[in-house]
């Protein structure tokens, strides 16, 4: 799967090097930027990995021009999971309903752009990419957590109240941040919530989510390894309108 435009192209990693520019990417983005940490993190070859990295597949975003990988979105199908144990968001949420929804699931992570390649046409190639993914493999539900940047709970306010509010997922695919880090999205009353000012505060790629018809799980969860309050996105083919579908499967179904 390989598409190009302009001075992009878009295709799945195949080699070790592949490998290491996409850890690379997360390196810069995760540690260097947001101050992320982790067991497997490799400060001396600058290196932001996990042990899902070697059993999934990930996507990359390259500029032709200068040949460097500037885009990277991991893809953990169910049948990865199942061999490895369990899917990476197992670790911050209950994904029962997801399992047990008999539909065919895609979790979606460790999605970065390198710092001057954002606010371009970027995002809108490996989202073309990720569209062509899902609909060569029939998938049915992607899922998978985005994050904010910081962990006070407080200063998120209105953004997670706005998310519960208004994207909470149905009770069918609802899953529930692990009791242990739970924290309620439901903070601010309803009438003093200020909705554009806690959609301004939303980061882009969770923007992108909702506008394709996304919602989010119950609760949110508290990452202090990745500096980071994470909300579970769950976005359902089945109910995306015509346009929304077009979007992500760039018109193939």
């Amino acid at each position: 799967m390989t598409s190009s435009q302009a001075h992009f192209s878009v295709r799945l990693a195949q080699t070790s090097e592949d490998l290491r520019a996409a850890q690379a990417l997360r390196y810069d983005v995760f540690v260097r930027e947001l101050g992320a940490g982790g067991e497997m993190v490799d400060h001396v070859e600058g290196l932001e990995r996990d042990r899902f990295d070697d059993h999934v597949d990930h996507m990359l975003l390259i500029d032709d021009a200068v040949g460097r990988v500037v885009g990277v979105y991991r893809l953990l199908q169910q049948q990865q999971a199942e061999a490895l144990g369990g899917f990476y968001s197992e670790g911050e949420y209950d994904l029962t309903p997801l399992k047990n929804s008999g539909r065919r699931l895609l979790e979606l992570g460790r999605s970065c752009l390198a710092r001057d390649y954002r606010g371009g046409i970027g995002m809108h190639h490996m989202w073309q990419g990720l569209a062509d993914y899902v609909h060569e493999r029939e998938i049915d539900v992607l899922f998978g957590t985005a994050s904010f940047h910081g962990t006070d709970a407080q200063a998120l306010a209105e953004p997670l109240t706005m998310l519960h509010l208004n994207h909470l997922a149905p009770p069918e695919l609802r899953v529930r941040a692990l009791e242990k880090h739970y924290q309620p999205m439901n903070l601010v009353a309803p009438d003093q919530l200020d909705r554009r000012r806690a959609m301004v505060a939303v980061p882009a790629l969770i923007k992108a989510y909702l506008r394709l018809g996304g919602t989010v799980g119950d609760g949110a969860y508290v990452d202090h390894t990745f500096n980071t309050t994470d909300v579970c996105l769950i976005l359902d083919t089945a109910r995306m309108n015509d346009r929304s579908r077009r979007s992500l499967t760039g018109g193939a179904g």
